[in-house]
Parts: C-alpha cells; structure tokens; sequence
C-alpha cells in the first residue's frame, strides 16, 4: 500500500503497514504470527513459536553490551476488529485501509489495531535496524490479550531469561505504567423454589443510574442499580418472583428491575417512601436515577424463605472501593462490582467482577465474598482469574525510564497503576523478580472506528525506546 512511506520513523511505519496488510483479529492471528516468524528466520535471528501462536525472537547484544541483564520487549498481535455498517472490509480476508492526515494515522471505516501493532512494529524495527544499541533481546508477541490475555496466559515461561520487561500496550504518551489489578469474575449461585403467588403483582425498578467501567470508574461514585434496587426493598413486605439488572461484569449496571408481590395496599405508596429514602443517599451525581413501581402479573414466587434470604444476600455482598492504595495517591488497590443479577428457573446468580493490585488483597476479598454467599445458602465458582501486577517501591528499570524521559524532554513523565489487567501481571507472577514497565505513544479513541495513532507522539516515543535501549 505505502500509505506511510513519508512518515517518520521510517522503519517504524514500515513495519506498522505491513501488519495491516495481514487480518489479524482475536482468535485469528496464525497468519500474522507465521509473518513474525519469516521475519525472524530471514535475519537469521533464533525464534520460538508455540501452538497458540506466541512468537519469542532473540536477537544477540549489540557490540558493548554483551554483558548487560537480557531486556524483554512485549506486546500483543491480536487487535480488536470494529467496523462501520456500510464497510465492505472483511475482517478475516482483508486488510486495512491506512490513511493518514499529517498528523494522525487511522483505518477507513474501521479500528486502526494501534493497539498493539505499533508495539509490534516498534520491536520488528529494532530488530531490523543493526544501527539501534541495545542489550541481549527476547522479543515476545503474544496472542488474544483483547478477549482475556489468552496467550499470555497459555505461554510457556520458561524460554525466557530476562528479568528486565518493556511493555508497549499503553495508549498515552508521557505516562508510565507501573502496576495493575489482578482479578475474577466470581459468581455467587442460590438455588431457588417457588410457589403459587397469591397476592397482587408489581414490577418495580430503577433506571437512569451513570453506570460505568467497574475498574476506571469505580472509584467516580457511581450507584450500583442491582445494589440500589435491593436497598429499596430490605424492609418492604415482598415476595419476589424474579430480580435482574446488569450485563457484563465489568461494568457498573445502571437498571435493575424485579417482578415480586405483596400483601401491602398500600405497597406502591411504600415503595416510593423507600425509594426516596434510597435517592437521597446516592452519590451527587447520580440525578437522573428514576424509581418506578407499576402493577404487574405474577405467577410464581419465590418460597418466603428463599425470597427473604435472596434479598439479604444482596444487601450485604460487598461492592464497590474496598481498599486504597497506601504507596500511589488516589489509586484504588482493591474492588468489587455486582455487576449481573439474574433469576432463572431454580437459581439466581450473582456475578462480580473482583480486582486488586495486591493478590493477597484479592484473594481475601474472594474468600469473603464465597462465605458471605454460603451463609445465605449460595455457592461460589470463579472463572478467568489472572494476577496482580504489584507495585515495586524499588525498579531500576523505572528510574531508567524516567531518566531518558525527562532527559530527552525536560520533564518527568507520570508514574501511574491503573486499576485495570494489563499482561505485565501474568509475566511478573510467573516470571520472578521481574522488572516492568509499560509505556507507549498517544492513541485516540481505541476498539473504535475512530482509532487514531498521533504520528508526532509516534515518533516521539521510538526515540524514547531507543534512549531506554541504549541506557539498560
């Protein structure tokens, strides 16, 4: 195509539009992993790939640094495939179509996959360019990261020696990041027995709610609907017959609604007393919260007992901040998000979205949230648990980082954690005593259609790359 043959850097670009030319989605990276491999082998350079498709290329220490500590350069192949409703693109045969306006580089009509071609193309640039100083390299692509850090997961660790890790899976520049949460998706699941509802019908709920990112945003006050819901109801005389809200663990619901009844009547004047109540304890923000109670059929109910003991447990489950970080102001060490209710037949399940930074924290707040759920006749199951990446008050490679940084441009950049998962927690838990830091140039709108790579922030951080290189 030779969209970006005039931008700089060159190798960079190069590199970056021939991974665009090759479909390489979650789930569909045989063919770009098989390209890395051919690269390797045509410099004659020693590389591995395993039956997932990870791809570890090494390249030998440049002249005068044979003796230095071995340096980990890692990303990921797979990118996240969105496209507009009149795009013609078809994600498993075609490639992209790159443009660019001088200052931005995007895809026509679809994602860019910037995150994390650009971290691929920077290592395959390094690796081509014999002009670049640099110590003993293991160059490490993985696989689905987007749907759940599969490969990293399912790589063999043992093939790497070094200590020492520069991940370039962040999308702004200026900002190194230093830690992340580890966390589950931990599910909490009551048998349920019902019977003939005698009594009159409601569907009651709330809407409205500012939901959210359950790891960026949990610390914005944010209500949780299903956790809102349930307050409302603590002391009402109600039977429930069904109760849901929420769809993704991960995301802070924002409607809840139960069908239910009641002996009361005077129940829909009751329910808006207690909602009420429940609106003038919410956060600030949360002002377009509506309650609603409107009278429905109901068939079965829950049995007195199982309706009662379903609606403690959601009023006592934990949710939300647990712990802030003592050694990072401002960052949330450990949380939990309800974030899908359901009833079905015989069971309802709860499920959350459990994180922390320290795998300790993690671990106790699980084993919490599975007594929490046995005390009220409720089972727990947990699935896609990956670790922490936990803070280190000592890193070398950090003072390194931000050395180079404020030395090539005057400043210190920002030292963060997010509470969010990034690989660096797979390879630091098993990987032992490692060193990381993950970095990389500003993107824009990323996983949308309006993904943008800034080209001057690009080129920014390859100089960045080299000076870190040069320096270890």
């Amino acid at each position: 195509m030779n969209v970006l043959n005039d931008l700089q850097p060159q190798g960079v670009m190069r590199w970056f539009e021939a991974l665009c030319a090759i479909p390489h989605g979650s789930r569909d990276t045989k063919r770009v992993s098989d390209f890395c491999v051919a690269f390797a082998k045509e410099r004659g350079l020693r590389c591995v790939q395993d039956a997932h498709n990870n791809v570890v290329i090494y390249a030998p220490a440049s002249a005068g640094y044979e003796t230095h500590p071995t340096v980990i350069l890692q990303g990921h192949l797979d990118m996240v495939c969105e496209k507009e409703p009149d795009c013609d693109i078809n994600f498993s045969v075609d490639g992209l179509r790159l443009a660019h306006d001088d200052a931005y580089i995007y895809a026509e009509g679809t994602t860019l996959g910037g995150d994390d071609g650009i971290a691929v193309a920077y290592a395959l640039a390094v690796l081509d360019d014999p002009t670049v100083r640099h110590p003993p390299l293991e160059v490490v692509f993985t696989v689905d990261e987007e749907i759940g850090m599969l490969g990293a997961d399912a790589m063999d660790m043992s093939v790497l020696s070094g200590r020492v890790l520069l991940n370039c899976d962040s999308e702004d520049e200026g900002i190194l990041t230093v830690s992340c949460a580890g966390g589950a998706t931990s599910a909490l699941t009551k048998p349920l027995h019902t019977e003939a509802a005698t009594a009159q019908g409601w569907r009651v709920g709330v809407r409205g709610l500012t939901g959210g990112h359950s790891g960026v945003e949990i610390n914005q006050g944010r209500a949780n609907a299903n956790k809102t819901l349930a307050a409302v109801l603590a002391s009402l005389p109600v039977r429930l017959s069904a109760i849901n809200g929420g769809s993704k663990d991960n995301a802070i619901p924002r409607a809840s609604e139960a069908l239910l009844t009641s002996d009361a009547p005077d129940f829909a004047a009751r329910f808006a007393s207690e909602a009420e109540k429940v609106r003038s304890a919410l956060p600030s923000g949360e002002t377009a919260a509506e309650f609603y109670c409107e009278p429905a059929a109901v068939g079965t109910v829950l049995t007195a007992e199982d309706s009662a003991a379903l609606l403690a447990l959601l009023n006592v489950v934990p949710n939300g901040v647990q712990a802030m970080s003592a050694d990072i102001a401002g960052l949330v060490q450990t949380s939990l998000n309800l974030g899908i209710l359901k009833t079905e037949a015989e069971r309802a399940i709860l499920t959350f979205s459990v994180r922390s930074s320290v795998n300790a924290e993690k671990t106790a707040l699980i084993e919490r949230l599975a007594e929490t759920g046995r005390q009220y006749g409720a089972a727990y199951s947990e699935s896609g648990a990956y670790p922490a990446w936990e803070y280190r008050r000592q890193s070398p490679l950090r003072d390194v980082m931000v050395a180079c940084y404020e030395r090539l441009y005057g400043k210190k950049p920002v030292v963060e954690a997010i509470h969010a998962g990034l690989e660096c927690g797979i390879f630091s838990d098993r990987l032992k005593g490692l060193d990381a830091v993950s970095f990389g140039p500003q993107m824009h709108d990323i996983h949308t259609t309006r993904e943008r790579l800034d080209i001057a922030s690009t080129r920014r951080t390859w100089d960045f790359l080299l000076a870190v290189l040069a320096a270890l």
